[in-house]
């Protein structure tokens, strides 16, 4: 039984039902985040939320927007201790939306179900708009390709998607490449850096 409590701080209980609604979240899956039983777990009273939040797409939105700042920041994070190698710096980005979609299936879900976040939300389109921008930058600089950096990104964030989606629908499993003997999430990167550069394919 949750003690109710309402307590918080203004200021914090904000904070606190992001906390108690990305546990539901870790737990449930998109379906379980309420805005009912994220006050339930925060121990405010039901009504508490709406201070913060109009409605559930607008929760659902925040947690999005937190999610895809997270994200951001661990790329940037392990971009910071690639090295100056293009394909090294490119294999950390892939790598780094790989690892946590497989960690935390249902926050990466929740990043793409259009129909429950606001699409017009500030917040989220700049967290959204930094992990891309991030990209094409570093696509920018380090790969020579026929096509555009935007069309190099596209290629690649779909790529990585649909691979971490196939995994996380069982379609998929960790396997290793038959040639190089490197797992299978890296050797996709080195398919489409293959046709990314013709300085590669010519080797």
């Amino acid at each position: 039984m949750i003690k109710r409590t309402d307590s918080y701080h203004h200021k914090n209980l904000r904070r606190e039902l992001l906390k108690a609604a990305m546990s539901l979240l870790d737990e449930k899956g998109v379906a379980g985040v309420t805005i009912r039983e994220t006050a339930r777990r925060t121990g405010v009273a039901h009504s508490a939320p709406a201070n913060h939040f109009a409605n559930r797409k607008s929760l659902l939105t925040a947690i999005a927007t937190e999610i895809f700042k997270t994200l951001g920041q661990r790329i940037t994070a392990q971009l910071a201790s690639a090295g100056p190698d293009p394909e090294e710096r490119i294999r950390c980005f892939a790598e780094s939306v790989i690892t946590y979609g497989l960690k935390h299936p249902h926050r990466f879900r929740l990043l793409w179900l259009r129909d429950h976040l606001d699409n017009s939300d500030e917040s989220l389109v700049a967290a959204m708009d930094m992990i891309y921008e991030n990209l094409v930058s570093e696509l920018t600089t380090t790969v020579s390709s026929r096509v555009s950096p935007e069309s190099q990104a596209i290629s690649l964030w779909a790529m990585v998607h649909g691979y971490v989606c196939m995994r996380l629908d069982g379609n998929l499993v960790s396997k290793t490449d038959e040639k190089t003997g490197e797992l299978r999430q890296h050797a996709i990167v080195t398919a489409l850096l293959d046709g990314l550069s013709p300085s590669r394919r010519a080797r």
